[in-house]
């Protein structure tokens, strides 16, 4: 058994699906604190030589709130997030994968983790990804366990013999804590190369990448990755 976690990003990049075309079991977690100003609510298209902003915004709420419990303010929000990519992509207007993209920015439910789990499950199965998608929340219920210990109790509760992070998360896990639970740890790298903007690499939003690829050359870079050992893996 092959596990990831990760929080319900908005249309994320090439690389987070990548990942969950690399385990058997993708965690959503839904229940850790909402973090304003990261990838959970907004992402980036190219627009005019520059980098631009897809925001959603959220409505104001206790900061301490998980994902689950935060809501969307999606009136105001979808319209403006479909006229920038309209005005980014004007002759796609008509296309299959822009159409698929209208459909889930026009999703009613303005939970934020029930919203992005829907985007996030629709292009995985438009990408013929197979992989089993979990919430956290309904694995761990009331759990006061936090960080890499909410982590590798994931792991343990699933039967885990390999757990899969983004490259990103290097820095953050003991790969001999999760070998005591069972599981050898790993990380992904994505081999495909980034665009270029203004302010240097960047990888865009999978809007971007549907847009230009269409879905079936978007599937073809599924595979484009590498997993890297954690620098302490003995």
């Amino acid at each position: 058994m092959v596990v990831a976690v990760m929080q319900p990003y908005f249309f994320p990049y090439i690389g987070y699906f990548q990942l969950m075309h690399a385990v058997d079991t993708f965690v959503f977690f839904d229940d850790v604190q909402y973090i304003d100003r990261g990838w959970v609510n907004r992402n980036r298209i190219p627009l005019a030589g520059k980098a631009a902003w897809l925001s959603m915004p959220v409505a104001h709420a206790d900061r301490r709130l998980a994902i689950n419990h935060r809501q969307y303010l999606l009136d105001p929000g979808a319209k403006s997030i479909l006229q920038r990519i309209e005005a980014a992509y004007p002759r796609r207007k008509e296309q299959e994968e822009s159409q698929l993209i209208a459909e889930l920015i026009g999703f009613k439910d303005p939970n934020v983790a029930k919203f992005n789990a829907n985007l996030l499950r629709r292009i995985a199965g438009s990408l013929s990804i197979k992989c089993d998608l979990l919430n956290s929340s309904e694995i761990l219920g009331q759990c006061s366990l936090r960080g890499e210990d909410r982590i590798i109790e994931i792991c343990k509760r699933l039967g885990a013999k390999k757990y899969i992070n983004s490259i990103g998360g290097m820095a953050l896990y003991d790969s001999n804590r999760f070998l005591a639970a069972g599981a050898e740890l790993r990380f992904i790298n994505t081999t495909c190369q980034p665009s270029v903007g203004p302010t240097g690499a960047i990888h865009y939003s999978i809007i971007d990448t549907l847009m230009r690829k269409g879905l079936a050359g978007t599937s073809s870079m599924l595979d484009d990755y590498e997993l890297v050992s954690a620098h302490n893996q003995q």
